[in-house]
């Protein structure tokens, strides 16, 4: 009897099990994969998008492409509901899809700041009218998003007139915080020559890079500060409001522009499900990848929690999860024991600073330079080539 295979999401592990199928095709398994649009974001490529360094296709991978090397079934439509005593999950557009074996690689998105509105037009400032409004905010995630928001940020941008000041402030301390702050920074500055960039970075940890080592996060800073980015750690960003952002001191941080790369949940239509969450909404999963307690449906990237070792939000995992979870999900279409999955203990995370440069961060090791960037480079681009078709004019 085939068994129906639910891919639901197109994230990094997934394109892995696409992968493996495709190279050890299996009669017994027919796949299906379901996601919002055929084409998904490499989360590694995305600062170096931001800056201007990569077109937005050059950072994604052709997933429908992948479904058909894999003899697969796509879908462009997410999934909205999950019955997990039926083994059914419905889609945006109204369709049912059963499954015997499902897994999830949906992501992950963003505890939005609270926006707080002007009360009166008094007090406003040597900036006049703009001072009465909240700043453009920016959202790292959800990245099926991210390149809409950013578009229409780069349009406004392009009606302020010349001369003008312009305060980017990125709320988070962590890797992305940091990269993606210099990353938009860079890109700003070469649209608009003509405007006055500041950046500023508010980190609630007492440090930048927290679980780095001190040489990464003495070339963060140093970089940071060669962007022209103040920083300030041990200060939580709460909400949005007139002319920048508020801490959770009731202390006012001016801004124009607020990239927020904090506060990582799970989807909120996951909350409506049985799946066993955690206290921030992510799917919690055994050691071989298996939801808690749900035989048979698997989780994977940034919308899992591994219930043994807590890991932090970023592709990386992902990316190491992709095998193993092939083989789990495989054997469990044929009813086989489950391999664990061993997480592990570092992994190297390259940092772009929006100038042709990085660094390289793995422990207390550290190191920086041009030719770290053209290493990045070399790999993100072996890392898409790997699950796309080959670019034609």
């Amino acid at each position: 009897m085939t068994r129906q295979l639910l891919l639901i999401g197109a994230g990094h592990a997934h394109a892995f099990v696409l992968e493996a199928f495709a190279q050890r095709p299996d009669k017994a398994v027919s796949i299906t994969v379901v996601s919002d649009s055929q084409l998904a974001a490499y989360s590694g490529s995305v600062p170096a998008w931001l800056s201007g360094e990569y077109t937005l296709r050059e950072t994604q991978m052709d997933i429908a492409a992948l479904c058909q090397r894999a003899g697969a079934r796509f879908i462009a439509s997410p999934a909205v509901a999950l019955c997990t005593s039926e083994r059914q999950v419905t889609l945006a557009d109204g369709s049912v899809i059963a499954f015997d074996v499902a897994s999830f690689n949906v992501g992950s998105t963003l505890t939005l700041p609270q926006v707080i509105a002007p009360q009166s037009d008094e007090g406003i400032g040597p900036k006049g009218i703009e001072e009465s409004t909240s700043p453009t905010l920016l959202a790292m995630r959800p990245l099926s998003s991210l390149h809409h928001c950013w578009q229409a940020l780069r349009e406004e941008v392009a009606k302020l007139p010349a001369g003008a000041h312009q305060n980017v402030v990125s709320v988070g301390g962590g890797a992305a915080g940091c990269e993606t702050l210099m990353s938009v920074l860079a890109q700003l500055r070469q649209q608009r020559p003509d405007i006055h960039w500041q950046g500023e970075l508010i980190s609630a940890a007492k440090t930048l890079l927290p679980g780095a080592g001190w040489l990464p996060r003495w070339l963060t800073a140093r970089a940071l500060t060669r962007a022209g980015v103040r920083v300030l750690t041990g200060v939580r960003g709460r909400a949005l409001v007139p002319g920048g952002v508020q801490t959770d001191t009731g202390e006012h941080i001016e801004a124009d522009i607020v990239l927020w790369a904090t506060g990582a949940v799970g989807q909120t239509w996951l909350q409506r499900t049985a799946l066993p969450l955690d206290e921030k909404g992510f799917i919690s999963v055994d050691e071989a990848l298996q939801v808690t307690g749900q035989r048979g449906i698997f989780a994977a990237g940034d919308c899992a929690a591994l219930r043994s070792s807590p890991l932090p939000k970023a592709g990386v995992y992902a990316v190491r999860m992709g095998p193993a979870l092939a083989e789990n999900l495989r054997a469990a279409c044929h009813g086989l024991t489950l391999t664990p999955w061993q997480p592990p203990r570092r992994v190297l995370a390259l940092i772009g600073t929006g100038d042709g440069h990085a660094i390289a961060s793995r422990g207390s090791i550290g190191f920086s330079g041009r030719w770290v960037w053209q290493w990045k480079q070399r790999i993100d681009a072996r890392f898409l080539a790997r699950f796309n078709p080959p670019f034609t004019d």
